[in-house]
């Protein structure tokens, strides 16, 4: 019996089980033509796909009756793998990590134990060498008293004219001035002074506000005065304050602590060091000790009490410590005595020997003193940020990572210093140009010799700050606990997606 033929539009007929359904062949459709379209107020067909085998269901069947509504899921995290490289990772859910560069993190208690252990033998090494080096009770003698003769009086120039050297000679070979005193024996008085006009003499004009050096005896006589320099404290003053602006409007309150800094290490020069020195002590010693003061104060005050200031505090020490003893070194390996125009006019004057020798290596430790700090602050800075961005880093790679960072920095401080001492010795260094010797001769002479190793050993000591400074931090740092903001899945997500740098 032949099923009747479906009719478009209407449901099938209800079959009875077993009753197979046979498919009729799809209409062939005219090419051209618009197959035939139900009438416009016929209902809406439906027309029922055909039932997919078991096999290839893919959910099940819609219940009859809705289920209440889910509450809704937290957003998932996208996976590692479908991020970019340079995108940056979500901190992980519960450590509530947020990246910042402020302030360093607590130090655990194995970290402060071992910084304590190293540091607090030098801070009493200090202290002690303040309290056995310092003239106590010592009364220094001042520069009238040991012949310099002299006591500063301010003045102003108030005409200026050509004259004769002296009443006996006619000619033009001098200027002639008057002064009138600001201070001093005879404030407010005018006197007359006779001024060559050679090559190596200042030239005054009228308006410019001078120093005039007074022997101490006969203020009405004006050979009791002679015009020895121009004032300079206004100026400088101006100068010192552009500086302090400077200072505070890039730094704000770490650079307030910082111009601290730079006042107390000028106290213990002034109020420490020369004293020692005048006194007899051995300046070498004395250097050391002030420049260890002068450490401790500086970077502490500057950079706060942490695990990184330490760590810095501990490789500037060391490298002193270097400097000091190549210092020593080379100074009796090449025979040098200190014994320049300066020291000989000092010891003459003070009458007592002063170790010149000593006097020079003290002055090779103050002045590798400044650049030391910015090394090794630098250097532990570069470890700790190094040692924040990715928590897993091995000492072995803090270490080669901090290492490498140091090379561009040791460069450049190792040509600002050489540059520093040769502009300084530049006067003499053009004498010696002058005096037809070639330049092993110059060199080897004793104040182009004497510049010279100060500058070579001051620049391995610089050298040297970079390792050893970035082999404590590496060592200190790996024992402390990730800073804040460390995201330690990033070098991952590089390598997954191959990312450059990620090696």
């Amino acid at each position: 019996m032949t099923e009747p033929p479906e009719i478009p539009g209407r449901r099938p007929r209800h079959r009875q089980p077993g009753q197979g359904a046979r498919q009729q062949p799809p209409p062939q459709q005219q090419p051209g033509r618009r197959p035939p379209q139900p009438p416009r107020d016929a209902p809406p067909t439906r027309q029922n796909p055909p039932r997919r085998p078991e096999a290839q269901r893919t959910r099940p069947p819609r219940p009859a009756v809705a289920p209440p509504p889910a509450p809704p899921e937290e957003p998932q995290e996208e996976p590692r793998s479908h991020r970019r490289w340079d995108e940056p990772a979500e901190p992980r859910r519960g450590h509530g990590h947020g990246h910042g560069h402020g302030s360093a993190a607590p130090a655990s208690d194995q970290v402060k134990r071992l910084l304590a252990a190293l540091l607090i033998p030098f801070a009493l090494a200090t202290v002690v060498g303040i309290v056995v080096l310092y003239p106590w009770g010592h009364v220094q003698k001042t520069g009238a008293d040991l012949g310099f003769g002299q006591y500063p009086v301010n003045g102003e120039v108030v005409s200026a004219g050509a004259a004769s050297c002296s009443e006996s000679e006619s000619g033009q070979g001098c200027v002639k001035l008057a002064v009138k005193m600001q201070d001093g024996p005879r404030p407010g008085q005018t006197i007359e002074q006779v001024m060559p006009t050679d090559p190596g003499t200042p030239r005054f004009a009228v308006g410019d506000q001078v120093v005039l050096s007074y022997a101490g005896e006969y203020p009405d006589e004006p050979t009791s005065f002679e015009v020895v320099d121009f004032q300079r404290g206004t100026p400088l003053m101006v100068l010192a304050l552009v500086f302090a602006g400077a200072v505070l409007v890039l730094g704000r309150w770490q650079g307030l602590a910082a111009l601290v800094g730079l006042g107390l290490s000028l106290v213990t020069l002034v109020g420490f060091v020369l004293p020692a020195i005048l006194a007899g002590q051995d300046p070498l010693l004395v250097a050391v000790v002030g420049a260890g003061l002068t450490m401790f104060i500086v970077l502490y005050l500057t950079h706060g009490f942490s695990a990184r200031t330490s760590t810095a505090v501990l490789g500037t020490l060391l490298s002193l410590s270097l400097i000091g003893l190549l210092s020593s070194a080379f100074t009796a390996a090449t025979s040098l005595t200190g014994l320049d125009e300066h020291t000989s006019s000092l010891m003459g004057a003070l009458g007592a020997p002063i170790d010149a020798r000593g006097l020079l290596l003290a002055g090779i430790v103050i002045g590798a003193l400044g650049v030391l700090d910015d090394v090794t602050v630098t250097q532990t800075s570069a470890v700790w940020e190094l040692r924040a961005a990715n928590p897993t880093l091995t000492w072995r790679q803090l270490y080669g990572a901090g290492l490498r960072i140091g090379r561009d920095h040791v460069s450049s401080a190792v040509n600002t210093l050489v540059l520093a001492y040769a502009g300084a010795a530049l006067p003499m260094l053009l004498a010696y140009t002058l005096s037809g010797r070639t330049f092993g001769q110059i060199v080897s002479s004793q104040a182009v010799a004497q510049e010279v190793v100060r500058t070579l050993v001051g620049s391995i000591g610089l050298v040297a700050a970079v390792p050893i400074t970035t082999a404590i931090a590496a060592l200190v740092a790996i024992r402390e606990p990730a800073s804040p903001g460390a995201v330690p899945e990033r070098a991952e997500d590089q390598r997954r997606s191959g990312a450059p740098g990620a090696r």
